[in-house]
């Protein structure tokens, strides 16, 4: 599924291909998240006119609503969706942590309430991997636990090894099923641990061991401090192979993509990008800018002439500000367009400069330029 092209020779950056039976991905990559079948404020035209190559969504909100079973009576969630390039499922364990109150955690699974309402639920690791096969997600994540930041060592090896367990589970029942429409699937698994460097390496040298289609790193991005983070992304990738993808969850700032990059991951997602494109933040190559400021009011520059993009190109600042400032809803298109295609700019800008091996000098003069100036 993984074929590793190039590392660099100063750092463990690497450029590769991620090959799924709905084309092949370049990585460095980046996935924008499309939780509930949809990137918000952006349509299927428009991600192809920004050439995103794979994009994410949720088990547990797809489960919730519509359905898996009605998404596998559309014929799968590409044909749902209209979208015939590659799609990853998270699992939704994320979700259910998030859900606190209204969750149960016991061997066999999660029981948890809908959000939407009220109702009763369980995900097991089996019924997470029959739901992604309904779905007809390219690569399909396995149930875990996210333990929050912080947590004492003792509850987070016991998460651990609950985590444990259901990869193993998971694992024994994607092999036994079958895809259900015609292309392949790939399963990745997660590795948690918290922030304790000794449960991070037995996790990772355990679940190594369930031989995966390719590991995602799970549990960071959770409130902890930035060199936490790369520090145990760093361990990671120390442990993990070569010869399979890695896959950082839930990161992050331009900042965070390219840091990780030199530390070895290739794939990407964060709702980032587009949130704050509709809250009136850009992403640009001269840093963030802030909508709302007043000095865009007659700015007639285009909103990023140094990137390629519809976009970033063909529509002033001024203009931009005038459709928030109005509440006009194309002002949270023309900015979800623009920011997506940052950020697929930056990590295909990464790759060039990975294969021409200069990756590391690339990456200190754009985070210098990005942040020399406050927008």
């Amino acid at each position: 599924m993984y074929e590793l092209v190039k590392k660099s020779s100063n750092s463990k950056a690497r450029a590769g291909f991620l090959k799924t039976g709905h084309g092949v991905i370049p990585t460095p990559i980046f996935m924008p998240v499309g939780t509930a079948g949809t990137v918000k404020a952006i349509m299927q035209r428009d991600l192809y006119e920004i050439d995103a190559k794979i994009i994410l969504g949720n088990t547990y909100h797809l489960y919730l609503r519509p359905g898996d079973k009605v998404i596998n009576h559309f014929g799968g969630l590409h044909k749902f969706i209209n979208w015939d390039r590659a799609i990853l499922t998270d699992s939704g364990g994320y979700q259910i942590f998030s859900l606190q109150d209204m969750r149960k955690l016991t061997p066999e699974g999660a029981y948890f309430k809908s959000h939407i309402d009220g109702s009763k639920h369980f995900f097991s690791p089996e019924n997470v991997v029959e739901i992604q096969r309904n779905l007809g997600s390219d690569i399909i994540m396995v149930l875990d636990e996210c333990v929050p930041y912080p947590a004492d060592e003792t509850y987070t090896a016991k998460s651990m090894e609950l985590s444990i367990d259901w990869a193993i589970r998971s694992r024994k029942e994607f092999l036994k099923t079958d895809p259900l429409y015609g292309f392949s699937q790939f399963q990745f698994g997660i590795s948690q641990g918290g922030m304790y460097k000794n449960l991070r390496t037995e996790y990772l040298k355990r679940m190594i061991d369930i031989d995966f289609d390719g590991n995602a790193i799970g549990g960071l991005s959770v409130g902890e401090p930035a060199e936490m983070m790369y520090e145990l992304t760093d361990l990671s990738t120390d442990l993990l192979p070569e010869s399979k993808a890695r896959y950082l969850m839930g990161v992050g700032t331009p900042e965070n993509l390219l840091e990780s990059i030199e530390r070895g991951i290739d794939m990407f997602d964060c709702v980032l990008p587009t949130r704050n494109a509709r809250n009136g933040q850009l992403f640009t190559k001269r840093g963030k800018l802030n909508l709302k400021n007043q000095k865009f009011k007659l700015s007639d520059e285009p909103i990023d002439s140094a990137i390629e993009g519809y976009a970033s190109n063909n529509f002033s600042l001024g203009y931009l500000r005038h459709l928030f400032v109005s509440g006009e809803i194309l002002a949270l298109q023309i900015a979800t367009m623009h920011n997506l295609s940052f950020y697929l700019h930056l990590v295909r800008e990464a790759r060039k400069n990975i294969l021409n091996d200069n990756y590391e000098s690339w990456k200190k003069m754009t985070l210098e330029m990005m942040n020399s100036s406050d927008n």
